[in-house]
């Protein structure tokens, strides 16, 4: 017999065992970014935000929105996703039991709830935008090289700054795809460099 708390939820994973791959655009659309990005986006968002999942194994964060209520072509922000259904083809969201948590791979960062369902796609785009400019850094101008592949990039991720003492300091960039693959110490260390800067302006 359901609960009263079930019963109020607006929609539950039906897979009580695993992880199942379920279309978007039927109970909801999604979109995506990089856990770093999101922990950013999360700390804007506040209580703004709906139900979260997230996947260490790819390292990416999933928020649910609203089917129809947005779609790539009216917004284009670097490294996130916009999941919606495609008139030629499906597409699958990983969805994890409602009750796995972080012990999990692929999670419910924040659960669902009767009051934490789909997140308003007003709120949630300006705060990736914030949290993209504070985490990555300005975009780059411009197609980039990535430093792995070596192949050019429309959306370069910066992932370090290297110095030296006779030349000026030189930003190594990578493509979405390898930019999680660069050590992380050096992300850390580029990402700190930049936050020093910027409370070094604005004194």
């Amino acid at each position: 017999m359901a609960t009263s708390t079930t019963q109020a939820l607006p929609w539950t994973p039906p897979n009580t065992e695993d992880v199942e791959a379920l279309p978007v655009g039927k109970w909801w659309d999604a979109i995506s970014a990089p856990t770093p990005v999101a922990d950013r986006t999360l700390e804007l968002l506040g209580r703004d935000s709906g139900a979260v999942i997230q996947d260490d194994t790819y390292g990416k964060t999933y928020w649910l929105v609203g089917i129809d209520t947005s779609t790539p072509r009216t917004w284009r922000m670097r490294q996130v996703r916009m999941l919606t259904e495609l008139a030629d083809e499906g597409t699958l969201l990983g969805v994890p039991p409602a009750s796995w948590g972080p012990e999990h791979q692929t999670y419910w960062r924040i659960p669902l709830g009767p009051d934490r369902y789909l997140t308003d796609i007003n709120r949630l785009v300006p705060a990736l935008r914030q949290a993209l400019d504070e985490v990555l850094g300005p975009a780059p101008d411009g197609r980039q090289l990535c430093y792995r592949c070596q192949l050019p990039t429309d959306e370069p991720v910066p992932v370090a700054v290297e110095h030296s003492g006779s030349v000026a300091s030189t930003t190594v960039y990578a493509c979405p795809a390898h930019a999680r693959d660069y050590p992380r110490d050096a992300v850390a260390q580029a990402a700190a460099m930049r936050r020093a800067l910027d409370r070094g302006r604005s004194r």
